[in-house]
C-alpha cells in the first residue's frame, strides 16, 4: 500500500508541474513586482475626442442659424412643422478612409476632427445649399470596455453621456466583481502618442475623489482579478489525479504479482 501512496504522490507532484504554466492563465495586464511607472491620473481627458474610421455619426442640419430650433423648443404647432422641414436627422458611417458620404454634398473626410471642427467644416460645406446652416453633430457609438473582475462579466459600456464617470462606468457593468480588486483598477487611454495607464484605488474613502474621473470614448478599465492559486491548482490536475491514482494502482497491481 506504501508503494501505492508513492507512486500516486510522485505522478501527482509531476501533474502539478505541467499544469502550474496554466494556473491564472488568464490575469491580463500583469505588471512586474514594484512596477510603479503609471501615468498621473487626469480627472478629465486631456484630449478633445476625434472622429475615427467605423464611428457612426448622428447629423442635424438647421437652415437660418437654428432659429426654427429655438422654435420648436417653444413649443408652437406650426413651428414645430417648420422645424421639422428645415431639418434632418440620420445616422453615417465613417469609412475606412476616413471618409463620410453625406447627401448632397458627397464624401467628406472626418475623421481626425473633434467635433466642433466637423460640425465647423460641415457647416461650410453646407452653405452653397442651406441658408445659414446649423449643424449638429453627435458620435453615437462612444463606448468604454470594462472587465470588472472577472473575465466571463467583461461588458462594452455605451457612453450615452459626454460627462459618464468611472464609478458610472462601473455602475453600468454591474459594478465590480466578487473577484475584483477595488484596490488596483486600471484606466486604459489612447492619447496622440500612446495608450497611458492610470491606477486607481477604490478601496477606501480617498478614492472616492478619483471615482468623479470622467472616462473617455475607447478607454478599457480592467479592475485586476484577485488571485485564486489553490483553486486553479485544484481544478487543474483533478482530471489529470485521477488518471494517474488508477495508473498508480495498475502499477502496483503489476508489481504485486511479479
Amino acid at each position: 500500500m506504501r508503494l501505492t501512496q508513492y507512486i500516486t504522490l510522485t505522478l501527482i507532484f509531476a501533474g502539478i508541474l505541467f499544469t502550474g504554466c496554466g494556473v491564472n492563465s488568464n490575469l491580463m495586464f500583469r505588471t512586474k513586482k514594484g512596477f510603479d511607472g503609471y501615468d498621473s491620473i487626469p480627472m478629465s481627458p486631456a484630449y478633445e475626442y476625434r472622429i475615427s474610421a467605423d464611428d457612426r455619426i448622428e447629423l442635424k442640419i438647421y437652415t437660418n442659424n437654428g432659429s426654427k430650433l429655438i422654435d420648436f423648443a417653444t413649443g408652437s404647432s406650426s413651428d414645430q412643422s417648420m422645424a421639422r422641414s428645415s431639418s434632418t436627422s440620420l445616422e453615417y458611417l465613417v469609412k475606412k478612409d476616413g471618409y463620410v458620404e453625406l447627401p448632397v454634398i458627397g464624401d467628406v473626410k472626418l475623421s481626425g476632427l473633434t467635433i466642433f471642427q466637423a460640425q465647423e467644416t460641415l457647416k461650410e460645406q453646407y452653405t452653397q445649399q442651406y441658408v445659414d446652416p446649423f449643424v449638429q453633430l453627435k458620435v453615437v457609438n462612444q463606448r468604454v470596455i470594462v472587465f470588472p473582475g472577472s473575465g466571463s462579466e467583461a461588458k462594452v459600456v455605451p457612453l450615452l453621456n459626454a460627462n459618464t464617470t468611472l464609478m458610472e462606468a462601473l455602475a453600468l457593468a454591474g459594478g465590480i466583481a466578487e473577484r475584483g480588486r477595488a484596490k488596483h483598477v486600471k484606466v486604459m487611454r489612447q492619447t496622440p502618442s500612446k495608450r497611458e495607464v492610470y491606477l486607481i484605488d477604490l478601496s477606501t474613502m480617498d478614492g472616492l475623489y478619483y471615482a468623479d474621473m470622467v472616462v473617455q470614448a475607447n478607454d478599457y478599465i480592467y479592475v485586476e482579478p484577485v488571485k485564486q492559486v489553490s483553486r486553479e491548482v485544484i481544478q487543474e490536475i483533478a482530471p489529470i489525479v485521477s488518471i494517474l491514482t488508477s495508473a498508480a494502482v495498475v502499477v502496483t497491481i503489476i508489481v504485486t504479482l511479479k
